[in-house]
């Protein structure tokens, strides 16, 4: 059952652990099937390095596994970022060093390079999902609730996640998190803990494909 879907979602774990997105199990990812609305999700516990594509979890809206393993504990987490997300088909979740260090500080990675002009965010800045405890519905409302207006968020206290139309979408947006963290972490060093200036979310909106290049 949904033989290239759940190849893809063991391709993106393998690739996030070897990046060092990911570590020691943690995070997950997922793809949701766009005819049945079906999750392939990384199962729990296992290593990734030993994962077969037979293993990746595959559920229902409510929960109800249909084959693989015992999904991760965040399977209820994706499946409501779904419910609240409609044009999001992949999720990735990981426990990346820089943008989990903000997110224990419960604190929004604003706009320090344009580049961050590309991505659906909150007021020009990647946000903060409240607290909640890991597998609960408490934290998976909470998430969803934010991912509804910013497709890159950190999770207080917890990691990154990331939504997207595809999972490799939503994990090179999770790679996006990780690399602006570095630099906003590395301006704020750079100078002696003073924040840097930013791009305010009307200049992030004003951005426009240039002309020039505007097919014919």
């Amino acid at each position: 059952m949904l033989e290239n879907l759940k190849e893809e979602v063991l391709r993106v774990a393998l690739e996030a652990q070897r990046i060092g997105l990911c570590k020691h199990k943690s995070g997950n990812f997922s793809i949701r099937d766009k005819e049945t609305g079906y999750v392939c999700i990384t199962p729990s516990g296992v290593d990734r390095e030993c994962l077969k594509v037979s293993d990746i979890s595959v559920l229902d809206q409510d929960l109800k596994l249909l084959e693989g393993l015992k999904p991760s504990s965040e399977a209820l987490m994706h499946v409501e970022v779904y419910k609240a997300c409609p044009n999001a088909y992949g999720i990735a979740h990981t426990h990346s060093k820089m943008g989990t260090s903000f997110a224990v500080l419960n604190k929004p990675i604003p706009a320090v390079i344009y580049e961050i002009a590309g991505f659906r965010l909150a007021d020009g800045k990647i946000p903060v999902a409240p607290y909640g405890r890991p597998g609960t519905i408490d934290l998976a409302k909470r998430v969803a609730e934010t991912a509804v207006n910013s497709d890159m968020l950190l999770m207080e206290k917890h990691g990154v996640i990331a939504l997207g139309p595809t999972l490799a979408d939503a994990f090179l947006s999770a790679q996006y998190i990780e690399e602006v963290a570095e630099i906003y972490f590395n301006t704020l060093m750079i100078n002696q803990g003073k924040e840097p200036a930013v791009f305010t979310k009307a200049e992030l909106e004003s951005w426009k494909y240039p002309e020039v290049f505007a097919e014919k």
